[in-house]
């Protein structure tokens, strides 16, 4: 392997620009020609490609967001398209690429690989709801991001003794609602992995309540329900005065923790080791704390799983 690409695509995750960074330091250190795609899968098709040096990933460890873009591209699906990208690569003799992303951007990757570009994965999103690592770039400041905003929610809350319901997100999953609910204290934390029965959660609060508990915080992941959704259905069992925050994107944005980086940097390096040792067609993670290694086929084989040790764990502590 000579030359290498590295892209970022799909929802940006605080990390991204470490893991960038890494992929292109490591190529260089190694005696191969990195290049960067910009605009993720569309950069590829539209051959916004660059060559790298040293210095064009200086002083990015420490920003969130990623350098070289990222870009939603449906019509990647399409065998013709791809083509493109491959024929965009492969004119600068490009082999192998990185993609740094989640599992939309996993699936373009597989399709890459099977079409002759050598290909593997590494998880940057804050969902953490990729199979064969612990845990995703950009997980832990996404949530040091929700605890900090649902620490000073609870500030309100006691002030104003009301029920708040914190909107997180996560896609379909609910490892972000579940870290933050357990970190922050949450009375409820509601989360597609375990569907809540809301008369319950009424029931809950309300029991609470006549125990002189003045304000409760329940956190909602995006897959479940919005926030002003849940707020409707708590009113159908309990006469309570709510308030919803959407926290929104601002759980992408913000200058990624030590973890974070530190993830990145050796998940992009590992993701270049594998590439120059002849390993395609997988992704890249971390588990008890080891780098490691999973198809892509074995990556999509099964749903993202909660730790149910952590949701029991929740439900006794928010008694």
């Amino acid at each position: 392997m000579k030359k290498i690409a590295v892209l970022t695509s799909g929802g940006d995750a605080p990390g991204m620009n470490a893991a960038f960074r890494a992929v292109v330091r490591k190529s260089i250190y190694e005696g191969i020609e990195v290049y960067g795609v910009y605009q993720g899968f569309q950069g590829l098709i539209n051959d916004n490609i660059k060559k790298l040096e040293l210095g064009d990933v200086g002083d990015i460890i420490q920003r969130g967001g990623t350098k070289l873009y990222s870009a939603r591209c449906p019509e990647f699906i399409e065998p013709q398209v791809r083509q493109k990208g491959i024929e965009n690569l492969k004119k600068r003799g490009i082999d192998s690429l990185v993609v740094i992303g989640g599992d939309g951007s996993y699936r373009g990757a597989q399709r890459l690989n099977e079409e002759g570009i050598n290909t593997i994965g590494v998880p940057g999103t804050i969902d953490n709801d990729i199979n064969g690592t612990d845990y995703t770039i950009g997980f832990d400041t996404a949530l040091n991001t929700i605890i900090d905003a649902v620490d000073r929610i609870r500030d309100t809350a006691t002030s104003h003794e009301r029920t708040f319901i914190i909107e997180v997100m996560g896609r379909d999953a609910g490892d972000l609602a579940l870290w933050a609910g357990v970190a922050g204290g949450a009375e409820t934390i509601l989360i597609p992995e375990a569907p809540s029965d809301m008369k319950v959660v009424a029931e809950r609060i309300e029991t609470g309540m006549n125990r002189g508990k003045k304000h409760s915080i329940i956190i909602v992941a995006e897959g479940v329900m919005s926030a002003a959704e849940c707020g409707e259905e708590l009113r159908k069992y309990i006469n309570v005065d709510t308030r919803e925050s959407v926290l929104g994107h601002m759980q992408r944005g913000g200058k990624p923790t030590g973890n974070d980086r530190v993830l990145a940097s050796r998940l992009g390096a590992y993701a270049v080791e594998l590439l120059i040792n002849g390993t395609s067609g997988h992704a890249v993670g971390i588990e008890n704390n080891s780098l490691s290694k999973t198809s892509f086929d074995q990556v999509f084989e099964e749903n993202h799983k909660i730790d149910e040790g952590l949701f029991r764990l929740s439900k006794e502590l928010s008694i």
